[in-house]
């Protein structure tokens, strides 16, 4: 087997800081594509793995799931130090930004145009997080067609059949940790 290079890390708490402010200021409102691709594909701080991991961790704990992401791999490289700076690189610029856009749209929200941008953003949002998900799926290596499986039945269900999010979500969840812990199992 030949021997591995080892996968680069952040200098500093400074430099997850400034990654972390980036991919906040370059995907404001759906920032976790751009965080897989800059931290599994650009900088290689994560394997595809493990990003799923860490994001799966994210995704059930409470709070938004790149904060979640940014304090788990601060952690993960630098401590609670690398946490906050992580976390606090995520935060800063979209905080400016968001006091900034609402004052504007108390002015403008009743311009049409307004409306018809916010529109195709939400669609775009859509786009970027369906991206995701289809690269995402590449690491699941033979748990694939079990993940869109579950995936369309959860479309049908609360999409096409309108059913509630909440028993639905309650009830694959329970269906998805029963095959993942009988996967598991020796």
């Amino acid at each position: 087997m030949p021997p591995t290079e080892p996968r680069p890390q952040p200098q500093s708490p400074a430099e997850l800081f400034r990654v972390f402010n980036a991919l906040a200021l370059r995907g404001f409102g759906g920032v976790l594509p751009f965080a897989q691709r800059a931290l599994v594909e650009e900088r290689r701080w994560l394997s595809a793995e493990e990003f799923a991991e860490s994001l799966s961790l994210a995704q059930v704990l409470p709070g938004p799931n790149i904060c979640n992401l940014a304090l788990m791999i601060g952690d993960r490289f630098f401590g609670l130090r690398g946490g906050f700076a992580a976390l606090a690189g995520m935060m800063a610029a979209p905080m400016a930004l968001v006091l900034v856009v609402a004052s504007l749209y108390l002015e403008f929200a009743h311009e049409p145009v307004v409306t018809r941008v916010l529109t195709g953003m939400s669609a775009v949002s859509a786009g970027l997080v369906l991206a995701m998900a289809l690269k995402l799926s590449r690491s699941l290596r033979g748990r694939g067609a079990t993940a869109w499986v579950l995936g369309g039945l959860a479309f049908a269900m609360v999409g096409l059949l309108r059913w509630p999010l909440l028993p639905v979500l309650a009830g694959l969840g329970v269906v998805s940790v029963g095959l993942a812990w009988r996967r598991l199992r020796p």
